[in-house]
């Protein structure tokens, strides 16, 4: 590389620089060439689809604080329920004292509590007992191994190995160790 310009070998010593009187994303014919077509439409759509992505972002985050203030103020909410329901069996058990010992209004304040216990606990097992796995995944990553190279669903038999080998030509070896 000669020292005329920096950057410029001697072939180009000669030469002048000179601005392009065509646009070089252009083909002969003035048109762009397909080429830059493409080059252009997949940096659109790699610029749309972060664009897409971005603005599904600032959403997302917007209504999550909307929806994460929304739990916290029901958290509370039912936490001060459980608290109230305290005062209210007290006072349903005092109610109760004015017409038999207080012992057993008592007594009936506890059973009604365990019987609403108990049926909500039965009702939350129904629900759960409802709760199927996802029969479709399942069947689908099932049948994963048919469609794999060199895998068979119906066993090994000789037959669908040479079938399997027409249809899935063996890679060659990169290095072969015996050779060196």
């Amino acid at each position: 590389m000669s020292r005329n310009e920096p950057g410029q070998t001697a072939q180009d010593a000669g030469s002048a620089p000179s601005i392009p009187l065509s646009d070089p994303t252009q083909g002969r014919n003035g048109e762009p060439s397909i080429g830059n077509l493409v080059k252009d439409a997949s940096a659109n759509v790699s610029t749309l689809f972060r664009s897409e992505v971005a603005l599904a972002k600032a959403e997302l985050v917007g209504e999550a604080k909307k929806a994460g203030a929304g739990t916290g103020l029901l958290v509370v909410a039912g936490v001060m329920a459980l608290y109230s329901s305290f005062f209210f069996f007290f006072f349903l058990a005092e109610l109760l004292d004015n017409w038999m010992p207080r012992w057993l209004a008592f007594l009936i304040v506890f059973l009604i509590l365990v019987l609403i216990t108990v049926v909500m606990a039965f009702v939350g097992y129904l629900f759960f007992r409802r709760v199927r796995g996802p029969k479709k995944t399942i069947a689908s990553v099932k049948e994963v191994p048919t469609v794999l190279p060199g895998s068979h669903a119906g066993g090994s038999s000789e037959s669908t190995k040479r079938a399997t080998d027409r249809e899935h030509p063996a890679i060659p070896r990169a290095h072969d160790p015996a050779k060196g």
